[in-house]
């Protein structure tokens, strides 16, 4: 497993040292991360167990959810190709019926 220091996660994330260090201050409390003190530096590493609890909890809702998105998704793909060879109408039109207003 890859371990980084705060530095190096600050470079790579192109964010401040302080934001980096509260963001992995938050993951440490809830367990997806762990640290390690090495001289001055805090070497920080994910913990694979949490997010595998959670990949498993999802499972189901993946089983689920997949086919059903995969249609929606098929079906705005016929919308937008529909409209974009131009089937669809301009502008509707509405008959009203003189008779009434008279």
């Amino acid at each position: 497993m890859s371990q980084q220091s705060v530095g190096n996660i600050e470079k790579q994330l192109g964010m401040p040292q302080t934001t980096v260090s509260k963001h992995l201050r938050v993951l440490k409390n809830a367990g997806f991360v762990e640290s390690t003190v090495d001289a001055q530096r805090r070497i920080y590493r994910l913990r694979p167990e949490p997010l595998q609890e959670i990949d498993a909890w999802l499972a189901p809702f993946r089983r689920f959810w997949s086919p059903h998105l995969d249609a929606l998704e098929r079906h705005l793909d016929s919308m937008d190709s529909l409209l974009s060879q131009d089937i669809a109408p301009h502008h509707f039109t509405i008959e009203h019926d003189k008779g009434e207003r008279e």
